[in-house]
């Protein structure tokens, strides 16, 4: 639903002086771990369940990371500036929106990494259910964060169909029956969903 991540997290790793393969070292081996079903508790884990804070995960990722003068990164509000670039993508919001008026049930699930940024009053307008993995202890690729979600617009796992540019998690949502949509492009995914439904969405 937004600008690519990469995108975005190159542009405050710029903005700031952060040397990037500092910033690889680190995060490389957090995230393989992330989608790794063999194993758990690393740092993104917990922050996406809410098992830690955002304050916790800053000053531990702050002082991992080195700027290219030497300097100390700074911890308090860095998830904040990392994704500062983020931009709405136009053509999934049309889409969501167009979903909705055509009668589809919707339902963002979306894995936390601090949850004030989340426009609530723009959500309420585009989905009828909104799973922040932060706030319910679970996440994707969890099997149990899919049926959560497709409890609240009730419905099977069968009758839904899962969107998301992270591999694993799309591998999960199909096994359990769920159409599975690995985004790439929005154009793309656009015209998968149109397939799908057969109404027009953008």
């Amino acid at each position: 639903m937004t600008s690519p991540i990469p995108d975005t997290v190159r542009a405050w790793l710029d903005l700031e002086d952060i040397d990037h393969d500092s910033y690889a070292a680190v995060m490389r081996p957090w995230v393989i771990a992330a989608y790794d079903p063999a194993k758990d508790g690393n740092p993104i884990h917990a922050l996406e369940r809410g098992e830690s804070t955002s304050d916790e995960f800053e000053r531990l990722l702050a002082s991992m990371l080195v700027r290219r003068d030497g300097g100390q990164v700074l911890a308090e509000g860095l998830l904040t500036r990392m994704f500062a670039a983020s931009l709405p993508c136009e053509p999934m919001y049309a889409a969501v929106h167009a979903a909705r008026a055509a009668g589809l049930r919707t339902c963002l699930l979306s894995n936390s990494w601090g949850s004030e940024a989340y426009p609530r009053d723009v959500l309420a307008d585009m989905y009828h259910a909104v799973v922040i993995s932060a706030e319910v202890g679970m996440r994707k690729p969890e099997e149990r964060i899919f049926r959560h979600a497709a409890d609240l617009l009730g419905l099977a796992p069968s009758e839904c169909v899962f969107i998301d540019d992270i591999e694993p998690n799309v591998r999960v949502a199909e096994a359990m029956g769920m159409r599975g949509i690995l985004h790439d492009r929005p154009e793309e995914s656009v015209a998968r969903l149109v397939e799908l439904f057969g109404l027009p969405l953008s």
